[in-house]
């Protein structure tokens, strides 16, 4: 299960972001954008989509 933490401080943690097409859960992504920069996504095992990974305190958080 993937776990995502504030690391810009306060140390949330969140976890169990499912897909409501097929129940499963969310998997933690890189991709690469036009300009050679990163950004983190979960998106869905079996092709359904992609959201941008969840924020906390101003940034991403990153998985665990």
């Amino acid at each position: 299960m993937t776990v995502y933490t504030c690391h810009q401080g306060c140390g949330m943690e969140i976890t169990g972001i499912k897909c409501t097409k097929c129940d499963a859960e969310l998997v933690h992504e890189n991709i690469t954008k036009d300009d050679g920069s990163t950004v983190g996504v979960a998106q869905c095992p079996n092709g359904h989509g992609k959201i941008k990974s969840p924020g906390c305190c101003g940034h991403d958080m990153g998985n665990s």
